[in-house]
């Protein structure tokens, strides 16, 4: 059996780690296709060489421009790769346009589609990765969803051939990450970012469409962030960086910008937060393996059974609450595994394989 694999940005090579370990211990042949979404070395190249994903057989480049520009240019890139290789499978992650063009090239080709964390919805049809999310899943004939909560949704949707729960491959990776970072020491994270060691600290990711886009908003989460009374380690995605000086806006001193990190440091940097700030989807998660409480910079998310069990709050739309909730964050009493034992991924392969 030969599967295609897509990815494309960050939280797609988290996840294909775990997966693309699991197909070499079973034998399958995996091709990986690299879209190029994220192009910058530090978003792209770090996490193949931390996490030991196999080198891509294709890399295709095509990052940057507008949603259409850039799904239309993967499409044709697959699609060219696909009618070469022909696979028995294409399998994508998560929502990214990288997601979507390889859903769809595979699908008009008769190829079969695998979706691992399908059934996400944030209902916020403003959002890409929501209509990314919902075209994927209505196209594709294997979905491995992450929670219950995304088998039924999809169940509402009218989807229920295909549909398994085998938990979330993040926690696979996760799991292997923190025994890596057990044995590091704090020098590693000293070393990569000493500015931030004097204090206690939060840590900030900002780069969400419906933020970064959205010039009154924008400025408004920068006005509260500026007035915040903890430290805040910024790694600045290129998106972000670019807004910043389209707005001419800039950064209280308190706001430690770095360059973006990899997974690994990631893992360290969440483990010594005090919270988390993100608009990131897999950030919630990550904070929570951490167990490290998140306040998502966001109207609404997808990963309602962190909020549910009070380890993520939801800033909504009253941006000017912002300073006000951070102050009032606290780490809740209890912990629970939310995302399956760290085994996602051996049932996925074990699942397309039968």
């Amino acid at each position: 059996m030969k599967c295609t694999t897509v990815i494309g940005a960050r939280p797609q090579f988290i996840k294909a780690a775990p997966v693309s370990r699991a197909f070499a211990a079973a034998g399958i042949q995996q091709v990986l296709v690299h879209t190029g979404q994220h192009y910058d070395s530090k978003m792209s190249e770090v996490f193949f060489r931390e996490l030991e994903i196999p080198l891509p057989q294709h890399s295709l480049g095509l990052g940057g421009g507008t949603h259409g520009a850039m799904t239309g240019r993967m499409l044709e890139g697959i699609e060219k790769i696909l009618l070469e290789d022909r696979p028995d499978w294409v399998l994508v992650f998560g929502d990214t346009n990288s997601t979507l063009a390889g859903a769809l090239a595979a699908t008009k080709l008769h190829i079969p589609v695998c979706h691992v964390e399908a059934g996400l919805r944030s209902w916020n049809r403003r959002m890409p990765e929501e209509i990314n999310r919902v075209l994927t899943d209505h196209v594709s004939d294997r979905l491995f969803c992450s929670s219950e909560p995304g088998v039924e949704n999809l169940r509402r949707e009218g989807i229920t051939a295909g549909v398994e729960m085998v938990g979330d491959v993040m926690a696979d990776t996760n799991k292997l990450a923190q025994e890596v970072v057990a044995g590091r020491s704090a020098e590693f994270l000293q070393t990569a970012t000493p500015e931030m060691l004097a204090d206690e600290f939060a840590l900030l990711t900002l780069h969400r469409a419906e933020n970064t886009d959205d010039p009154v908003r924008f400025r408004a989460l920068v006005e509260q962030l500026n007035r915040l009374n903890i430290r805040v380690v910024f790694p600045v995605h290129p998106r972000t960086r670019k807004t910043l000086e389209r707005e001419k806006l800039s950064l209280g001193d308190h706001i430690v910008t770095i360059d973006p990190v990899g997974y690994l440091e990631m893992v360290l940097l969440l483990d010594q937060a005090r919270l988390v700030l993100t608009d990131s989807g897999g950030l919630q998660k990550e904070a929570y393996w951490s167990r490290t409480p998140c306040l998502t910079l966001r109207t609404e998310t997808e990963w309602v059974e962190t909020v549910e069990a009070g380890w993520n709050v939801v800033l909504g739309g009253e941006v000017e609450s912002l300073a006000e909730m951070v102050d009032a964050v606290a780490k809740p009493s209890s912990w629970e595994p939310l995302y399956g034992d760290g085994n996602a991924a051996g049932r996925i392969v074990a699942a397309l394989s039968t």
